[in-house]
């Protein structure tokens, strides 16, 4: 790296104590020397023999040896040599009278005396300079710079060669040179990427010296490194840049070409082996477990379709990208392409989801079919049950269950209708997708099949309405004839409890007479709803028996009923007919004693009326008689109005006022006792 006072270059060659190979250094002397420019060889080198460590003949074979090597190049040698081992050997052979024969100047000069002729700052330290150069940093660089050129080099070559090829004008020719062309023997990204570091290393040892001085480098600008290596980066993006083009070009025309390739695979498989599936499929199966299995079977293409969906949703996305790209000269191609492609599997979708429409319609009226003749069997096997009630309310729930059934049944048929006739609609369109296919005798088995279903759940339907009817009409009856005996019972209740009112609280036989006989009234009266309550009972007992003969059925509480109501109403007239006669007593009682007690003493006719006196006072006992006797039923039993102390109090009533008479009778009796003495 140093130079000597001419500004020519210095070539330093240490030699060792071990056996040094001339054909070695010769070599490795060409090389070096192989490395400056023309112009810097003109100013010529200056060569420093280390022969310190070394022998004099070796040195003096060295020395003649760059005769042969370099002898115009070389215009100063200088040999270093030892202290003091030469000096005698020096005589032998004078360097300086060789001078002329040899071409350059030989001198022999001690470490500490090279100054004289080479400045101190262009020496390395090994001879008392102050030069820095480390050989091992300068042979690793230049190993690479070697490895760099070379591989650049060959990279420039394949690269130009790629390049050239895709560049030929013939259609043909460019896609054959395109197959034939091979990729390069080195990455171009690390060929530059070590090629950029090689240069920044350059440039830093170039610019930036040590001790803020400058260092001079074997490399440098003279040495030519730096300008090869960037005139090679120069020339190795160029190429790489149009070899990344022309890959571009042979990625997107083998993407195309896969592209085109999976296309046509895509769309051969749909109009073919798919479109047959599809046209193997027709019917929609006669029941539930039928419409699944076809079901099930649909699945499976759709399962075997779904793969050519997604293969048709990446090329898809593929082409999409390809679009954006913006290629002019493929955008036609890729737009047909993707064209062609999503007719078909939009097509082929729609087939699908048709067919997968239809069996699901299919399935869903059957799935209606099924619940609509059980309910019917339901329904029929509850009318074919012959009805045996515990009473009316039973009936009336049973009844009511026999409408929600029929109710139920209406509705499935109406659901059944709507369900088929939607089927019917779909199959009518089923001949859009048949592929050409005649489909008018498949689906004419599907009509059939769709239209007897529901005529025969008609059928069924209004034999059951029927039976209905008829059903109705008993229960209604039984609910009539159970309703008939509820009311007529409910109505001996009634007698019973008019019965039982009439002995515990019709007792009082009133304080005068115009009481006496307002109690009459209101008992008439009061007979006069037993009656009304006795006869609409005979007529729910009659009504019973017209149900029973009409239901063939013998009534279970109508036998003892009738009894009971004539037993009740038997009873109830006799303790009436004891109460109207009591009323009765009481009121003539009452009127005849209270005209007696009303008459003034002073009436003469008053004396004559003895005999009305004795008459009150019979019907006086009598009436209280009668409050002490029970009614007597025709069954032997008896039965007491009211309470001992209510027919006590009643008693002691009637008794007060005969003693009002009686005292009448003995103030009328004393006027005639004394009238005879006056």
């Amino acid at each position: 790296g140093g130079k000597d006072r001419r500004s020519g270059l210095i070539l330093t060659i240490p030699l060792c104590l071990e056996q040094t190979s001339m054909e070695e250094l010769s070599v490795t002397l060409d090389y070096l020397l192989s490395i400056p420019s023309e112009k810097c060889k003109a100013r010529g080198f200056t060569v420093i023999v280390d022969g310190r460590k070394s022998q004099w003949n070796v040195v003096k074979t060295v020395v003649l040896m760059l005769q042969n090597v370099v002898p115009a190049e070389v215009s100063l040698v200088c040999v270093v040599k030892p202290d003091e081992f030469w000096d005698k050997k020096v005589t032998h052979f004078c360097f300086w009278k060789e001078k002329d024969r040899l071409g350059f100047e030989v001198i022999l000069v001690s470490a500490n005396k090279l100054t004289r002729y080479i400045e101190p700052c262009q020496l390395t330290e090994d001879f008392g300079g102050t030069l820095t150069y480390d050989h091992m940093d300068w042979l690793n660089k230049r190993l690479v710079f070697e490895k760099f050129t070379k591989e650049s080099t060959s990279l420039l070559d394949e690269l130009a060669l790629i390049n050239n090829g895709s560049d030929k004008g013939n259609q043909q020719e460019k896609e054959r040179s395109i197959d034939l062309n091979f990729l390069p023997s080195v990455d171009p990204e690390t060929v530059l990427q070590t090629g950029h570091e090689l240069l920044s290393e350059l440039q830093q040892r170039r610019f930036n010296g040590s001790d803020g001085g400058v260092s001079w480098s074997p490399m440098d600008d003279e040495l030519l490194a730096q300008p090869q290596v960037m005139k090679l980066l120069d020339s190795l993006r160029e190429q790489y840049t149009r070899y990344q083009e022309v890959c571009r070009q042979r990625s997107k025309r083998t993407q195309l070409e896969e592209i085109q390739q999976k296309v046509m695979q895509v769309v051969n498989w749909l109009e073919g082996p798919g479109s047959e599936q599809l046209r193997t499929q027709w019917g929609i199966g006669d029941s539930i477990r039928a419409s699944q299995a076809l079901q099930q079977k649909h699945e499976e293409i759709e399962s075997q379709h779904s793969e050519w969906f997604a293969v048709y949703v990446e090329l898809n996305q593929q082409i999409a990208a390809l679009l954006n790209a913006g290629d002019e000269e493929d955008l036609v191609e890729l737009k047909a392409l993707q064209q062609q492609l999503s007719d078909v599997c939009y097509r082929q979708a729609s087939q699908l989801e048709f067919r997968q429409n239809l069996l699901q319609a299919a399935l869903e009226f059957h799935s209606v079919a099924q619940d609509l003749s059980q309910q019917l069997d339901g329904l029929l096997g509850m009318l074919c049950v012959d009805v045996a009630p515990a009473d009316g309310a039973s009936i009336q729930q049973t009844l009511k269950l026999l409408e929600e059934k029929l109710k139920s049944v209406d509705s499935g048929l109406q659901g059944l209708r709507e369900k088929g006739q939607s089927l019917l609609d779909q199959i009518s369109n089923q001949a859009s997708w048949a592929y050409g296919k005649d489909v008018t005798i498949e689906n004419k088995e599907n009509v059939d099949h769709i239209q007897g279903v529901m005529e025969d759940m008609q059928l069924r339907k209004q034999r059951c309405e029927d039976m209905v009817d008829v059903r109705r009409l008993k229960m209604l009856q039984m609910v009539q004839l159970f309703k008939c005996e509820e009311d007529a019972a409910q109505a001996v209740e009634w007698l019973s409890e008019l019965l039982d009112a009439l002995l515990k609280t019709h007792i009082r036989l009133g304080d005068d007479a115009q009481e006496t006989k307002v109690l009459l009234e209101k008992h008439r009266k009061f007979v006069d709803v037993a009656q009304s309550t006795y006869d609409y009972g005979r007529q729910l007992l009659q009504a019973t028996v017209v149900l029973c003969q009409s239901l063939r059925c013998t009534s279970r509480s109508s036998g003892d009923t009738l009894p009971r109501l004539n037993r009740v109403w038997k009873q109830f007239t006799i303790t009436s007919d004891e109460r109207v006669h009591r009323l009765e007593t009481a009121v003539a009682f009452h009127s005849s004693a209270e005209k007696i007690l009303q008459e003034c003493p002073e009436q003469p006719e008053a004396f004559n009326e003895v005999e009305q006196f004795d008459e009150i006072e019979a019907v006086g006992k009598s009436l209280l008689d009668r409050l002490t006797v029970p009614v007597v039923y025709p069954d032997g039993s008896e039965q007491y109005f009211g309470s001992p102390s209510d027919m006590a109090s009643a008693a002691e009533h009637i008794r007060e006022k005969m003693k009002l008479v009686s005292l009448k009778k003995q103030q009328l009796r004393q006027p005639e006792a004394t009238t005879p003495d006056s």
